[in-house]
């Protein structure tokens, strides 16, 4: 039994599984940084940086970018040589699948479950009130505030109680319309694709081009708002909780680690691409989250659109919100569209491999899109971008993206002692140092997260074993082609 629980994927397989794996080397170190930078920035800058702020760190959230970003930069680096050893494209489900076992995977698989699924929840909350403010500045009838905001909220150490409220309808909104573009299909080309990335990048640059003239440096004192009593509430206990929550802020880097088949030189190129990219948004966040918070008190910028409040707050800036708004807007519709993909894709993988009901793999016949799983990861959103507040989403894919992390810094640890003769195009330098690094410092920033966030990361942990316990472990295809199969 134990044995079967570690089988591997034997890596032709999944190479003739897979039809899309005919990768151009195409992509040079400047490409695949500015694509790193492209999905990194998003809702971390646009909306958890003024939130954090407010509830955990003060000004002092610039310390809790560089804590994530250094973080990141061990964890991006593990997680490019764990994805270059699989010769195609694919999730780390596909990679652990392949490199440490069945029960690995299904526990990566269902871990990115929670991470896509509630990530894309978190930007939809985030879109919303950028979209609420956007009819104000525009004069026009908003929905009222029942039916803008979470009916459950957080009090104290993450205690659930009633808002008041019934949904939050814009978040639900734009969920219901990316997972629609998803079921029918959708195309983005490598033009679509870098006009986005010049947009978002535009617009912060200019918010921290003209706002940083308007800056009150009497708003960053105390630069490190002294603990009242509560742990993670300011002081360092607090920027340690904040960087755990934007950590969520900068897992765009996965999209460089698993564009290492289509680099032209992986070897330098990967890891080129994943430094240069934490260091420009580690960068833009440092001096966002300063701009932001000496454009205004940082206990005033707990809102889900904090650049929309900090740039209202001043009357010459006004102008500017006008077009930062539509291009936030844009921006996370395009977060929230990668994000439901995702999500499907990695239950199509599950699906294709019998962990998951063969149902939820099934491919409409007219848009050869993954329906049925396209329907679940739109309604799971749906629900919760509609009553979860973003405090609680945005912990839930923190927590989950670290641990996930973790495991692939272990698992790259310990493949270099099992599987040493594996090919891999890019490898980590110093092993030793730089994965128990990854490891060090995302298992410290989990450990900030609140009591409630461990809970509901556990719930949704045992759920998985469940599932795996009592479906995915008899109908695994792996056992099935295996002349041991059985359970």
């Amino acid at each position: 039994m134990a044995n079967k629980l570690w089988a591997t994927m034997p890596m032709d397989q999944i190479a003739a599984e897979s039809r899309d794996s005919k990768l151009k080397r195409a992509l040079g170190p400047w490409q695949l940084t500015m694509l790193g930078i492209g999905c990194t920035i998003g809702t971390g800058i646009f909306v958890l940086t003024g939130v954090q702020a407010a509830v955990h760190a003060g000004p002092a959230i610039v310390l809790s970018f560089v804590i994530a970003g250094i973080g990141c930069l061990f964890a991006g680096l593990c997680y490019a040589e764990f994805a270059s050893m699989v010769p195609l494209a694919g999730s780390a489900y596909t990679y652990s699948y392949a490199t440490l076992g069945e029960f690995a995977a299904w526990f990566i698989g269902w871990d990115l479950m929670l991470e896509y699924g509630v990530a894309s929840s978190t930007v939809a909350v985030g879109w919303g009130r950028y979209l609420t403010s956007w009819l104000e500045d525009l004069g026009l009838p908003a929905l009222p505030a029942y039916l803008t905001k979470a009916p459950l909220v957080t009090v104290g150490d993450h205690h659930i109680v009633a808002s008041g409220a019934i949904l939050d309808l814009p978040a639900m909104f734009i969920v219901a319309l990316t997972a629609f573009i998803c079921y029918i299909g959708i195309k983005q080309s490598a033009w679509f694709n870098n006009i986005i990335v010049i947009i978002k990048v535009t617009i912060v640059i200019a918010i921290i081009g003209f706002g940083c003239f308007y800056i009150d440096t009497r708003n960053w004192v105390p630069f490190i708002p002294p603990n009242a009593g509560h742990w993670g509430d300011f002081g360092w206990s607090g920027i340690m909780r904040a960087s755990a929550v934007i950590f969520f802020a900068y897992v765009g880097f996965d999209a460089v680690s698993t564009a290492a088949q289509e680099a032209k030189n992986p070897q330098r190129d990967v890891s080129f691409g994943i430094m240069a990219g934490l260091l420009i948004c580690t960068l833009l966040y440092i001096l966002m989250s300063g701009v932001l918070t000496g454009l205004l008190p940082y206990t005033q910028l707990d809102d889900a659109a904090p650049v929309a409040v900090a740039l209202r707050s001043h009357s010459q800036l006004h102008w500017l919100s006008h077009w930062v708004i539509p291009g936030a807007l844009l921006g996370l519709t395009s977060v929230i569209l990668v994000l439901v993909l995702g999500q499907a894709r990695i239950m199509l993988a599950l699906s294709r491999d019998g962990l998951l009901p063969k149902s939820l793999g099934a491919v409409h016949p007219r848009f050869r899109t993954p329906h049925v799983a396209t329907v679940i990861t739109g309604a799971f959103a749906m629900i919760m971008a509609g009553v979860l507040p973003i405090d609680i989403l945005s912990e839930l894919v923190s927590i989950g993206t670290l641990l996930a992390f973790i495991v692939v810094c272990i698992g790259v640890l310990v493949l270099r002692q099992t599987r040493p003769e594996l090919t891999r195009p890019f490898r980590v330098r110093w092993p030793w140092f730089t994965c128990s690094m990854g490891v060090l410092f995302c298992g410290a920033m989990m450990g900030f997260l609140g009591l409630g966030t461990w809970i509901r990361l556990l719930i949704w942990s045992i759920i998985g074993m469940v599932i795996y316990y009592f479906y995915g472990r008899h109908h695994s295809r792996l056992r099935q082609l295996s002349p041991e199969s059985g359970s």
